[in-house]
């Protein structure tokens, strides 16, 4: 059912906890769905030089989490805003049909986290920060 690469994330996930005084936060999620996914960003001269998140939901939502993180380190802001739920799948070697969501919401988290920043720091947001992590219910992803 899920990849050895799910499996790792999600009994050894990568850059789980809180930054202090994070440059971005971002919180996506629905609590009736049961995922919700904080992402704390640290960034300078516009590259995310810390992540780290806390997720609340099943063992894909924890992996599509780890992994969206592991992606987005040391990238610059435009890479990041670049991640799609897509990359983070095939970097996970897959997902079932049923899971693709959580994909969703890590994208969806990372884009939060972004807006957050750009808020904070004056900027206008220029991208598409996608819904609130209504899982499927918009019938978007």
């Amino acid at each position: 059912m899920y990849s050895e690469k799910v499996m790792d994330h999600f009994t050894n996930p990568r850059n789980v906890g809180e930054i202090e005084n994070a440059d971005g936060i971002g919180e996506v999620g629905n609590a009736k769905c049961g995922d919700i996914m904080r992402m704390y960003l640290k960034i300078d001269n516009d590259i995310i030089t810390d992540v780290k998140f806390k997720t609340f939901g099943c063992g894909a939502a924890i992996a599509t989490s780890s992994m969206a993180t592991e992606l987005i380190k040391g990238k610059s802001i435009k890479d990041a805003l670049k991640l799609t739920n897509s990359a983070v799948v095939e970097a996970l070697d897959g997902l079932p049909p049923v899971k693709i969501h959580c994909s969703v919401l890590a994208e969806e988290a990372v884009k939060a986290a972004l807006a957050d920043y750009y808020r904070k720091t004056g900027r206008e947001i220029d991208f598409d920060t996608g819904c609130d992590g209504c899982c499927d219910a918009c019938g978007k992803h």
